[in-house]
């Protein structure tokens, strides 16, 4: 079993007080692969990360230091699961048929930007995951993150942490 933490919108600043949690770095000693959908900020934030479990990551609307290092979407597969990410996966309406067509192969397409939570089956069982922000919730009601057990090819777990 391959355990994935999946993060996006951290938002850390150079030289802010805000960090993550204690809460959060827990469940990144217990990660295997993780997968932050943009808006790191910072290559520091990469570093972090990386020091807890390889990490795969994408461009997000605000990491403008991050131009040339990050990829805008990415597929990756892990432990024979299609897993693509973008930050931003565009308005509610339509998102499901949006983002089948761009990623058609992807088991799982995960996404941020919005900071709200969301793991929903969309067209032909394509599972969509945001895992919300672990720092900065703005309109969702908790911080959280996101996780996903994979097994043999499929997604064995999936759920969104509250933090």
């Amino acid at each position: 079993m391959t355990h994935v933490v999946v993060l996006a919108d951290t938002h850390i600043r150079r030289g802010s007080r805000r960090r993550l949690s204690d809460a959060v770095r827990a469940e990144l000693e217990r990660a295997d692969v993780i997968l932050h959908a943009g808006d790191l900020l910072v290559p520091e934030v990469l570093e972090e990360l990386s020091g807890f479990a390889p990490v795969h990551a994408v461009l997000g609307n605000n990491d403008h230091e991050l131009i040339g290092c990050l990829p805008e979407q990415l597929v990756v597969d892990i432990e024979g699961v299609r897993i693509a990410m973008v930050h931003d996966s565009g308005a509610r309406a339509g998102r499901a048929g949006r983002l089948r067509r761009r990623f058609p192969d992807a088991a799982v397409v995960v996404f941020g930007h919005s900071h709200l939570p969301v793991d929903e089956l969309g067209i032909d069982g394509q599972r969509l995951f945001n895992p919300g922000s672990p720092t900065e919730r703005r309109g969702a009601p908790h911080r959280t993150l996101g996780r996903l057990a994979l097994v043999d090819g499929r997604v064995a777990v999936h759920d969104l942490h509250t933090l």
